[in-house]
């Protein structure tokens, strides 16, 4: 491993020299815009992408209200990022892929700085610039779990803005927005800006049991961004940032009773910190950047597991990781040829307490009465009526890559090529133990009981797992450039890496307490905490066109993906407290995607995306079921979204232009189970917004799900027991924007 580690950054060096000695035209080799330094990898030429593609501005995302990477969910057809527990839960679906846990189907990046840990994902970001969602496997540039995607987020740059930025918003339930941020220049080449944002709210959802509300928060960022550019050939741009999260969440409602209602806290808290510096520079032959980040996340969940007002037990899970990224690539040209190569590298390393709590009712029903309706004659009971189920893990990852594509233009014709080389090494240290006992009883005839034995349960296991995973991910794509007309077609490999099921050590414990009882296990260590990487041969046709002057803007794609040992997040059999990770078979996934983007006058904008998805199993037996043919859960049919935006005459004297845009989100048919016996059908939500705008100020009304239309975002099964989380209702709002120069 480590020889093959060596030899890749050896082979990525000796390629980084041989390119600085290739005779390039600086005039494409510049097309990479080293001196802004923001944008991240493009293709090898630097032009747009030849890939279904969703791009918002920085209006338009103030216009919608996306101020974080889950918001863009619907706008991006076929791109589904629910709301829904906490802001620790940020599942994404794309095109039929995705998961509820662990590993994502989609990266991101804010800034150039790649998040590790979709866990942090959802958090508020300020001044948006602009936002790219790129579908389809993106992992020959970006490796490991962007086989479903990218998002690209970027902030303003001080250098091209000045001045002080203020926003404060009030809306339903209590819930505020503020933002503060000023941008200035010390020199004409150096600019700093300094960011702050805060968010309250009281929540939408209470708890019936002890009528709290749930989904309350305080959260917050500070962001600190320095670009430099010394010279006309180097660039500099660092940006560091903090954010903290305190929260309630999980509003489960039981379906049974339609009721939200258990007995037990639940929330989470999150600090977390990341540092990106992107280093640019441009020589005479080609364009060398490098993208160093450094990312701490300090979080805790606390939940009341079973989501009841009994008291089963609690889980809380308290993690510590830290992560650190390289990413070093070159880029250039000669005539008709293009290139791009580097090396990635990644360390991340996780420490987690995650213990689980027995309480009274799961004593006795998960444990005692197991038990006794084997042996009525000889009952147990328990010493006391909680114990504690230990799991203390090490984490850790690193992984090297190397990656090259290359981009050759034929008169109208552009073919691109590219092969990534990824290995990758997870490694688990855990101890799991607990210190509990019971006493045996004889049962007599007369009903009375007398001693018998008492058994002592100290169990302390630890031990480590190791995995190794190497892919070669491949790309190819063809298209031809005829205005107003560019038809493409592309070929990829997606990958996911595997992982370990660590919230399944509590349940592997609870069946060594079984065992020891002298009754049988269901599962052992070994069969139920790895699983493995997922792959995906994706197959995309379509094309990108403009009409009208560019007025009129068109995208169209096919898609099909392949899908080999689709990881699915399941509930295995019994009464069981975790969930787990565990690989599919083989999923196959077709499907259309269309955006319309029209500016008929100055005055009025049009935007409309469609996403239909047709994903099913195409092997798939757990054990207990054959679900071949069945639709794959969590991942909707179709997604809608439509906008409507006028902007008026100005207002004589007094130099206001108001403005109204009209929208609607849709999503569904969305199936939550394998054996899609129950589904959310398809919704609509409709939103509204008024704008007064002038030379230093907007004011922005608004309203959010206008219809009040009901409908659920997540639906699990935990311990025999349905449960699901309600949408937001309908919400009203004011938003008030200062720009000072």
């Amino acid at each position: 491993m480590i020889r093959l580690v060596v030899c890749c950054v050896l082979l990525s060096v000796s390629l980084l020299c041989r390119a600085g000695e290739l005779p390039v035209d600086t005039a494409r080799a510049h097309k990479l815009r080293p001196l802004e330094v923001l944008g991240v990898k493009q293709s090898a030429g630097g032009g747009a992408t030849t890939e279904a593609v969703t791009r918002i501005s920085g209006a338009q995302a103030r216009r919608l209200d996306l101020n974080a990477a889950k918001g863009v969910s619907l706008v991006a057809p076929n791109f589904y990022m629910p709301e829904y527990g906490s802001r620790m839960t940020s599942s994404i679906y794309v095109r039929g892929l995705g998961a509820r846990m662990d590993q994502p189907v989609v990266g991101l990046n804010v800034d150039n700085i790649p998040y590790l840990n979709k866990d942090n994902y959802d958090f508020d970001i300020s001044d948006i610039e602009s936002i790219e969602v790129l579908k389809g496997a993106q992992s020959l540039l970006n490796g490991r779990n962007t086989m479903g995607g990218q998002i690209n987020v970027r902030t303003l740059s001080p250098l091209t803005t000045t001045g002080l930025r203020a926003m404060v918003e009030y809306g339903s339930a209590n819930t505020a927005n503020a933002s503060l941020s000023y941008y200035g220049k010390l020199n004409p080449k150096l600019g700093m800006s300094l960011s702050a944002r805060y968010r309250h709210t009281d929540g939408f959802f209470r708890n019936g049991y002890n009528g709290k509300r749930l989904d309350c928060e305080n959260s917050g960022s500070l962001r600190w961004k320095t670009a430099w550019t010394p010279s006309s050939r180097l660039s500099f741009t660092n940006t560091a940032l903090l954010t903290l999260n305190r929260q309630g969440g999980y509003p489960y409602a039981s379906v049974q009773s339609g009721e939200i209602s258990y007995n037990d806290s639940c929330g989470y808290r999150r600090t977390a910190f990341a540092d990106g510096l992107t280093v640019a520079y441009a020589g005479k032959r080609v364009v060398v950047t490098s993208i160093t980040s450094v990312q701490y996340l300090d979080d805790s969940m606390t939940l009341d597991q079973d989501f009841l007002p009994l008291d089963y037990f609690t889980l809380t899970q308290a993690r510590k990781e830290w992560a650190f990224t390289e990413d070093l690539f070159t880029r250039g040209s000669r005539g008709a040829y293009s290139w791009l190569g580097g090396v990635f590298g990644f360390y991340r390393n996780i420490d987690m307490d995650a213990p689980v709590t027995f309480k009274d009712t799961g004593i006795s029903e998960l444990i005692e009465r197991h038990r006794n309706d084997i042996n009525p004659t000889y009952p147990i009971h328990w010493d006391s009526r909680n114990f504690l189920l230990g799991s203390n893990f090490e984490m850790s990852s690193q992984g090297v890559a190397l990656y090259h594509e290359s981009e050759y233009s034929l008169g109208n014709w552009l073919f691109e090529a590219g092969l990534r080389l990824d290995v990758e090494r997870n490694t688990l240290s855990y101890r799991s133990h607990t210190s509990t006992g019971f006493s045996t009883v004889h049962l007599l005839p007369d009903g009375s009981e007398e001693f018998f034995s008492h058994r002592q349960l100290d169990i302390d296991d630890t031990g480590g797992l190791d995995r190794t995973f190497i892919e070669l991910l491949p790309k190819f794509t063809v298209s031809y450039r005829y205005e107003p007309l560019t038809p493409y077609f592309t070929f990829s490999k997606g990958y996911k890496a595997g992982g370990f099921n660590t919230q399944m050590f509590s349940d592997v414990l609870q069946q060594r307490i079984m065992s020891e009882m002298g009754l049988s296990s269901l599962y052992t260590l070994e069969e139920i905490v790895a699983y493995d990487p997922e792959k995906s041969f994706n197959y995309e046709l379509g094309f990108h066109s403009q009409l009208f002057d560019r007025r009129l803007r068109a995208d169209v794609a096919l898609f099909f993906i392949d899908c080999r040992n689709q990881q699915l997040t399941t509930f295995p059999p019994g009464l069981v407290t975790g969930r787990i990770m565990t690989n599919a078979g083989r999923t196959r996934s077709l499907g259309a995607e269309m955006a319309v983007a029209a500016n008929p006058t100055g005055d009025i904008d049009i935007n409309l995306s469609y996403g239909y998805t047709n994903a099913t199993f195409r092997r798939y037996n757990d054990g207990r079921a054959d679900y071949r043919g069945k639709r794959v859960p969590y991942a909707p049919a179709h997604t809608l979204f439509a906008e409507f935006n006028y902007r008026a005459t100005p207002i004589a004297f007094y130099g206001i232009t108001p403005s109204i845009s009209l929208s609607a989100r849709c999503v569904g048919d969305i199936y939550w189970d394998e054996a899609n016996t129950v589904r959310q059908p398809f919704y609509c939500l409709p939103d509204a917004a008024i704008t007064l705008s002038a030379e230093k100020w907007s004011l922005r009304l608004w309203g959010k799900n206008l219809t009040g239309t009901k409908y659920d975002t997540f639906y699990f099964v935990s311990i025999g027991n349905a449960f699901v989380q309600h949408g937001q209702p309908r919400r009203f709002g004011a938003t008030l924007r200062f720009n000072i120069n």
